[in-house]
């Protein structure tokens, strides 16, 4: 019964598919199996996320806790200690995809976890600056490789107009780490004094152990491929095979079979130029992203909160932008759009930090704290339709791996320019920081627009091209190498 199902879903792979011809797949069966897939698959992102943002962020709550006092931090080498982390971090993201490509993604994403996580742990040991900018390097160069490991894992699992909302359930762990960084460093403070260590130390030792114990049963509780599922019937595996095929318009799907790394997949991705203007509507999230991260317990500290309730008084900022990720993303994959949910959550990133730059903070601190929530709210949810929109339009397989690694890679940049715009000697007022968030904002916001009007260009280009003009042409080995060059790709 279940093969006549699959069978019966079936369409004509010569046929081109645009926007408009794709499968739905609205059936109570396709949602049977695609639940089963998101409740092995979704957790376990979300709770690696969760880890890895906490890992990355909790210095901003070790700043608050004291480690700037006991370490005798300037102002200075604490931004170097923010800085350093991001050029490993995103100088190895495209090597660590073409690596997640030829190993088991389980198997690397554990040898990651397992080596941030131990990083973190000796973070927690430091005795003075020298030892904190080695470990934030080496934090940075063990944790490059996660989140395009994991996003790319994504598209091997569902369609092009399923993929953001499944994004957006584990990146919005970025917006619950950092509620849960606050709730955390609240706690394990109280530790002060535990085996003779600062309270702060304990914020790095801890989580560090629980990410390796975690990163450790990922070769079993972490699924690779639908062919590797151990959780699905044959038949549901050839179910989300097909899918996938007909996604994308081809015999075979993005996903080639038997498709080996060569040169020309880097020089594929290296030379799409649309890549660099997504680029930048990345640096609209990852600025202002980072910037927010790793200051928000000073800025909110800096309105008269106590260092305690500044780390409290985070919590609900970043569940918001919880609520504001999922509910975009979600908006996102029903309507089959991507544009509209990228730029309409910046534009309210922008009247916030208009109203940021506006605000005269010493008199009203209860506003200033009001706008913090349009910056989690406006900068999250972008990220997920970028990310999703530059995955459904990189095609073959590798230069997708590739191509994405290089664009996570080239927008964690923006993180290295968000950890020094806000200057402590520019509080509470932060000119610099909230200027240029402003900014980037803004260039995001018009690249957006840009690319949505080139795409459209193309689909209505390879729309009049006829079919048999196309087997003309080519064979259908030629259309698979094409990839997203292909006339049958929208």
């Amino acid at each position: 019964m279940q093969e006549e199902y699959i069978e019966k879903v079936g369409i004509d792979n010569q046929a081109g598919l645009n926007e408009a011809n794709l499968p739905t797949y609205r059936d109570a069966e396709t949602r049977r199996i695609l639940r089963k897939v998101d409740y092995r698959l979704l957790p376990m992102l979300t709770l690696l996320y969760v880890l890895g943002f906490l890992d990355r962020g909790n210095i901003g709550n070790a700043k608050v806790a004291g480690m700037n006092k006991d370490l005798k931090l300037t102002s200075s080498q604490y931004n170097i200690a923010l800085t350093v982390f991001f050029f490993p971090y995103a100088l190895f993201e495209v090597p660590s995809n073409i690596l997640l490509k030829l190993l088991r993604p389980s198997i690397w994403i554990c040898i990651m976890m397992c080596s941030w996580g131990l990083v973190m742990t000796m973070q927690g040991l430091v005795k003075n600056y020298h030892h904190l900018v080695i470990t934030r390097t080496l934090l940075g160069f063990t944790e490059a490789g996660f989140f395009p490991a994991a996003t790319y894992l994504l598209t091997t699992w569902y369609c092009r107009f399923e993929v953001q909302t499944r994004i957006a359930i584990f990146y919005s762990a970025a917006s619950l780490a950092g509620a849960f960084s606050g709730l955390l460093a609240f706690a394990i403070e109280k530790m002060h004094g535990t085996g003779g260590l600062e309270g702060w130390r304990w914020i790095f030792i801890l989580e560090g152990i629980v990410t390796v114990l975690v990163g450790f049963s990922l070769p079993w509780t972490l699924p690779d491929s639908p062919d590797r599922a151990s959780f699905l019937h044959p038949d549901e595996k050839a179910f989300i095979r097909r899918r996938l095929e007909q996604d994308a318009g081809t015999s075979q799907g993005q996903v080639k079979t038997g498709e080996n790394f060569q040169w020309r997949y880097l020089r594929a991705a290296l030379t799409e130029w649309k890549l660099y203007f997504a680029m930048i509507a990345y640096w609209g999230n990852s600025v202002c992203l980072y910037a927010f991260t790793y200051s928000a317990p000073s800025i909110i500290l800096g309105l008269g909160y106590t260092a305690a309730n500044s780390q409290l008084l985070t919590i609900p900022i970043y569940i918001l932008g919880v609520i504001s990720t999922l509910a975009f993303s979600r908006m996102a994959d029903r309507k089959g759009a991507r544009w509209p949910f990228i730029v309409t959550p910046f534009i309210i990133a922008l009247c916030g930090l208009i109203g940021l730059i506006s605000i005269p903070h010493p008199r009203y601190p209860g506003l200033t704290y009001a706008f913090l929530f349009t910056i989690p709210a406006g900068v999250y949810p972008p990220l997920i339709g970028i990310l999703a929109w530059a995955g459904n339009n990189l095609a073959p397989s590798w230069k997708r791996a590739v191509g994405m690694a290089l664009l996570i890679s080239l927008g964690n940049f923006g993180g290295a320019i968000g950890s020094n715009i806000f200057i402590e000697s520019q509080k509470p007022h932060y000119w610099l920081g909230y200027g240029f968030s402003l900014g980037i904002v803004a260039a995001a916001i018009m690249c957006t627009l840009v690319l949505k009007v080139v795409w459209s260009r193309m689909n209505k280009a390879r729309d009049v091209i006829g079919e048999a003009e196309i087997l003309e042409k080519y064979s259908e080995e030629e259309l698979l190498d094409m990839g997203d060059k292909s006339p049958r790709y929208r």
